[in-house]
């Protein structure tokens, strides 16, 4: 795989945690550059390790791993998005509600719930002749840059479109999780 195609795979699949963090971005009281930078970092590791164990897990058993991926993905990322919709439906917070930053743990999930795709093309990647681990790291890369610009974008719509903002974040979630489930 030459260096053009790394980078056009490595931002293909950082695209569901750009949208992701969107959304994060936009719940979030005016959330700073450092709190961007720390989901940036929290996605962009999920995301470099998930296409290793695919990878891994392609050596081994890739037939039964590929049935049920799609599944997974899309029901965590339809519970994330359900979640962000019942929380933006809900009576508007005032500013001094909002939370400042999200948690650890749900950054983790939903991180892993956008890179359950990466898995998936470390599964196929283990079929041709490319260096995993570089593809990886470009993919964590990309994932860091795109979800820490995603929150920063997320920190400019919400004044515009209030909890819609939330809800649409939620929306586009679930959109993610039938686009891999079709």
């Amino acid at each position: 795989m030459d260096i053009l195609a790394m980078l056009i795979l490595a931002f293909g699949m950082s695209m569901d945690a750009f949208a992701a963090s969107i959304g994060k971005g936009a719940s979030l009281h005016h959330p700073r550059f450092r709190e961007a930078i720390r989901v940036g970092l929290i996605f962009g590791l999920v995301e470099t390790i998930t296409p290793l164990i695919g990878w891994g897990i392609g050596l081994y058993a890739s037939h039964y791993i590929i049935q049920w991926d799609h599944w997974v993905a899309f029901s965590l990322l339809f519970i994330l998005g359900m979640c962000m919709i019942v929380e933006g439906v809900k009576n508007k917070p005032s500013e001094e509600e909002k939370v400042k930053r999200h948690g650890f743990w749900l950054l983790v999930v939903t991180a892993i719930a956008t890179s359950l795709d990466a898995m998936a093309v470390g599964v196929s990647l283990a079929f041709l002749q490319v260096n995993i681990v570089h593809t990886a790291i470009a993919i964590g890369c990309a994932t860091i840059i795109m979800a820490t610009l995603g929150i920063m974008v997320g920190r400019f719509i919400c004044p515009l479109l209030g909890k819609r903002a939330e809800i649409l974040g939620g929306m586009a979630l679930i959109g993610i999780g039938v686009n891999i489930l079709l």
